[in-house]
């Protein structure tokens, strides 16, 4: 990434037809931080994040304008090489999506994508991607076995394992525990904490006890505008917007 390391979002404007879903939001999400990207349902969370790694592709009536500017690259030219990007940002969905293959193979799965064959370099990289997402020890006893028989939130550290493998540079995660019983979620949060120390992550949620708990930085969108984006603890403690005070406090959901 860039030496500051930021993701630049400029003029980012998005239209579902004649419905617009975000307009016109800049904000800069610093490298190694926890971003959060908070709001009610429908305010353009998971939209954004769709941008970042060109989900935003796979529906026909959406139309992008702006800027998304990562290691010099705008991610939103349309000759940028949209494998290249999504290998370097990993997705950790609502819900897990292991595919129907092997707890191993799931984490072998982008490396021999991408050209990695020697058995003794991928059952490194499955044994470090494993501990990295707190499975290892769960699972090392059993690692052919086909990750459908994983509860669901061993499910999700494994979508984690998956993502991580492919050594990207940025974790996307929408709203990654949702999905999870408290254990699970408290493992997943334990996991980010741990992991952005070398990736920057953007996570969309709205659980506010979340965001307040991960979030280095909050970016806070309200019916596809920009509230209000800033140092979490400042974000929570003096909110700068009504609308943000409001937010924050409940009066508004």
């Amino acid at each position: 990434m860039e030496s500051n390391g930021h993701i630049k979002v400029k003029h980012l404007n998005v239209w579902y037809g004649r419905t617009r879903a975000l307009n016109d939001i800049s904000v800069d999400i610093p490298a190694r931080q926890i971003t959060a990207i908070i709001g009610p349902s429908g305010c353009g969370k998971s939209t954004m994040l769709r941008c970042f790694n060109r989900l935003i592709d796979s529906d026909e009536e959406a139309a992008v304008t702006g800027s998304i500017v990562v290691d010099g690259q705008d991610v939103l030219d349309p000759r940028a090489e949209v494998t290249d990007i999504r290998k370097r940002m990993g997705l950790l969905s609502q819900r897990p999506y292991p595919l129907p293959m092997s707890i191993y193979d799931n984490v072998a799965y982008g490396p021999r994508v991408h050209g990695v064959r020697d058995r003794a370099t991928l059952d490194a990289i499955v044994e470090r991607r494993l501990m990295e997402s707190s499975l290892w020890n769960e699972v090392k006893d059993r690692l052919h076995e086909p990750a459908s028989r994983l509860s669901i939130g061993q499910q999700q550290r494994l979508c984690l394992a998956r993502g991580l493998a492919v050594e990207p540079q940025i974790i996307l995660a929408d709203e990654p525990s949702s999905a999870l019983d408290p254990a699970s979620s408290q493992r997943i949060e334990q996991r980010f904490l741990e992991l952005k120390s070398d990736y920057t992550i953007v996570m969309v949620t709205h659980i506010l006890r979340q965001a307040r708990r991960l979030a280095d930085r909050v970016i806070f969108l309200y019916m596809g505008e920009l509230v209000e984006d800033g140092p979490a603890q400042e974000f929570f403690e003096r909110p700068r917007q009504e609308l943000t005070k409001d937010y924050v406090s409940g009066a508004i959901s």
